[in-house]
């Protein structure tokens, strides 16, 4: 027994097929005939927040909790050899997380035990409803830019022509009307400036994402003073990424300066930034093996719901002297970079998370079922 047993560990552990498993965007997790933890792919890793190193060997329950109900139908599978389907089962993972998911399982012999194939709904509804919110935002962005176009065309018109007549005036008091009109068309204009986002080609080079953070700190620290605590947490072992460097830092910057800005009158406020690696994660459908993650977390007063599909629109704020610009340039220089720009929001913390590729995508996901 102890030799097959053997054999098998050796045949799942061969590199063309641990290759294969974490190849696929199902998680895949193998148990023993004690229900430990024997194999999981890269997808489980990352459904389950933990590393293979973590939970090998370890009972399943001991990283899902509150898992009576789950591991009572897991044994009777075992005991009775009979595999099952459950739909819309919700983990309880640590730290408070909850990943909903549609469950098979299937009965092995060899030795005994089970394949557990997890599809995380969760995420499939959020990519869903992501790419809807995109699509919505990139037809507000677009109707902006024509409007923007059409604003300052006439604008430079006004400006020369009070330009004129201020040079035609006989005296200093008139002027300074003229002198009004041709400082509020400079206003105007660096708003449309503002509005139609950066339009540079983008100067691509290899980004290391930890210095983009520190240099974003650095800049608010200054503006912002001493009374906010930031946190580095970064991933030390992460590749660099391929991007602008002056427009990532302009869109972190944005971001950041957002989430000190919402800080308000909160107690002990605090900004934490952490980069992390993603696995098969999918932006605008299109899957990618790895994606950076970067998440810009405050511990402010949380969003209400229904300003959180609207936030990244153009002109929409939640307070009353924002201009509403700053996210939607962030979303359009991420974009740019084949990015997304997610948030989330409870009592006592708001998260902003840019993901950017690290490669090209692999495929585009044709069924939103295929995807994560």
């Amino acid at each position: 027994m102890n030799q097959t047993k053997q054999s098998y560990k050796q045949q799942l552990t061969n590199p063309a097929i641990a290759g294969l498993l974490n190849s696929l965007v199902t998680a895949i997790i193998l148990l023993d005939e004690n229900l430990c933890v024997s194999l999981v792919n890269a997808s489980a890793e990352s459904l389950l927040h933990v590393s293979a190193a973590q939970i090998s060997g370890n009972s399943l329950d001991q990283f899902v909790l509150k898992s009576d109900g789950l591991i009572e139908s897991l044994q009777a599978a075992l005991d009775k050899g009979q595999p099952f389907t459950a739909r819309d089962i919700h983990l309880q993972l640590p730290e408070s997380l909850i990943e909903r998911i549609d469950l098979t399982v299937t009965n092995f012999e060899g030795p005994r035990g089970l394949l557990l194939e997890m599809h995380p709904t969760s995420r499939l509804n959020a990519i869903s409803q992501n790419s809807s919110l995109e699509s919505q935002q990139e037809t507000t962005r677009n109707l902006v830019r024509g409007l923007a176009h059409e604003v300052k065309n006439p604008l430079g018109g006004i400006r020369g022509a009070a330009q004129l007549l201020d040079r035609a005036l006989p005296n200093e008091e008139l002027q300074e009307y003229t002198q009004i009109i041709i400082a509020e068309a400079d206003r105007l204009r660096d708003l449309v400036d503002r509005m139609l986002g950066p339009w540079q080609l983008l100067s691509m080079k290899p980004i290391i994402i930890a210095e983009i953070a520190d240099r974003v700190i650095n800049i608010l620290k200054v503006e912002f003073g001493p009374e906010i605590t930031w946190v580095r947490d970064y991933d030390p072992s992460l590749p660099t990424v391929e991007g602008d460097h002056d427009q990532l830092i302009q869109a972190v910057l944005n971001v950041a300066r957002n989430a000190c800005e919402a800080l308000g009158e909160t107690n002990s406020p605090k900004i934490s930034i952490k980069t992390r690696v993603n696995r098969q994660f999918t932006i605008r459908n299109k899957r990618h093996k790895s994606v950076l993650q970067l998440d810009i977390s405050n511990n402010g007063p949380s969003i209400e719901a229904k300003f959180l599909e609207q936030i990244f629109f153009p002109m929409i704020s939640t307070r009353a002297n924002g201009s509403g610009l700053g996210l939607s340039i962030s979303q359009n220089i991420i974009s740019r970079h084949e990015g997304s720009v997610q948030v989330a929001s409870k009592t006592g913390t708001t998260t902003f998370s840019i993901f950017l590729p690290f490669s090209p995508p692999t495929d585009k996901v044709q069924d939103i079922g295929d995807g994560k």
